[in-house]
């Protein structure tokens, strides 16, 4: 499912089972046909007068008026569930809108703030606006599921309810094929959980991506050491583990002359070029200028659990001697020096 201002559904971790083929309306509906809404009331059983008869209750149905969809208009694809990634925080489902309550205040204005946010990183526009009230203009989505392009409005809230703080998605308007019509509690229940998903999964990674930070802000400067791999080859050992270590050397990388040109953090690889600085860089943080000639080198970082391990291969796919193993630590940790220290100018002065 996709809408169509660069908002794609389909990243989400949405918990949902569609089928891979068939039209449309075939994924939303039963697999046989409907003729049973055409079957006659059969006729009541009429016994002789002189035979007993007894009615077990077990399948009973009971009496009254049901209102729901029945043949095509019955949605059999399984409900959407809102996705459970702010830690504490409570999903309440009633008619199908979607509230979320937070624990704090601070925490409820966070969500708020990713709502926005999101919608300004999508261009969905707002009819109105207010400190804690949004109604959002016409968004279009596209989902393979469905046989008409669909609209939809929102309405979005935050609030405060005995002592707890809550945060709210509502379907208000709903339009199929460009035709406006009433909202049926089966879209509000599947489109109310899209736009909340939508937020959670913003709110999760701006709360990955703040820990991120802090933790290579807590690593100013990471332990190196020359270690051994399983073979016996020698490689180096960063003391930090993979995921902070892989945020930070490619911000170390580029001053010292290698130029990056790739990264791919699944397979731990840095594709690079070098260059070799100029004698008033290495006289300036009072270093030997590399032994590295002018060409293509692959850091190659591997996962240790808490450390990391760093290896570099020529051009030729070759690991690079023990000796220039060696001496690139001292250069990295003089570089991990110098920009904590500018970072930290930095910070001082805002």
């Amino acid at each position: 499912m996709k809408f169509v201002n660069q908002l794609v559904l389909s990243t989400l971790a949405v918990a949902i089972l569609s089928g891979c083929a068939g039209s449309a309306a075939e994924r939303r509906q039963a697999k046989d046909d409907f003729k049973y809404l055409e079957a006659e009331p059969r006729p009541d059983i009429v016994s002789s007068p002189e035979q007993k008869l007894e009615f077990y209750p077990d399948f009973n149905i009971p009496s009254g008026d049901y209102v729901g969809g029945i043949g095509k208009q019955v949605d059999i694809r399984p409900p959407q569930q809102v996705l459970e990634l702010i830690p504490g925080a409570r999903t309440e489902q009633v008619d199908g809108v979607v509230t979320l309550w937070l624990l704090t205040k601070e925490e409820r204005d966070k969500v708020w703030q990713t709502a926005q946010d999101m919608m300004d990183a999508r261009d969905i526009k707002r009819l109105t606006s207010t400190d804690d009230r949004i109604e959002t203009d016409w968004i279009v989505w596209e989902e393979e599921d469905e046989e008409e392009t669909l609209s939809s409005r929102y309405l979005i809230e935050r609030f405060e309810e005995n002592s707890r703080f809550g945060f709210r998605i509502s379907l208000i308007a709903w339009k199929e094929g460009g035709e406006e019509q009433e909202v049926s509690l089966t879209n509000k229940e599947r489109y109310n959980t899209f736009m909340t998903n939508l937020v959670m999964s913003r709110y999760d990674q701006v709360v990955r991506d703040e820990a991120a930070k802090k933790a290579l802000e807590l690593v100013k400067v990471i332990p190196l050491s020359m270690g051994q791999d399983r073979s016996g080859l020698p490689i180096i050992v960063a003391r930090a583990s993979y995921d902070v270590f892989w945020q930070r050397i490619p911000e170390l990388l580029p001053t010292l002359g290698f130029t990056i040109d790739g990264r791919n953090q699944s397979q731990g690889t840095i594709e690079t070029s070098f260059s070799q600085p100029n004698d008033d860089f290495w006289q300036s943080i009072d270093m030997k200028p590399l032994s590295y000639d002018s060409q293509t080198y692959t850091f190659l970082l591997g996962d240790l659990g808490n450390r990391t391990s760093i290896n570099i291969t020529n051009e030729a796919g070759k690991p690079v001697s023990e000796d220039m193993l060696k001496e690139m630590i001292p250069v990295l940790v003089k570089m991990m020096e110098q920009t904590s220290t500018a970072k930290d100018g930095e910070a001082d002065e805002e």
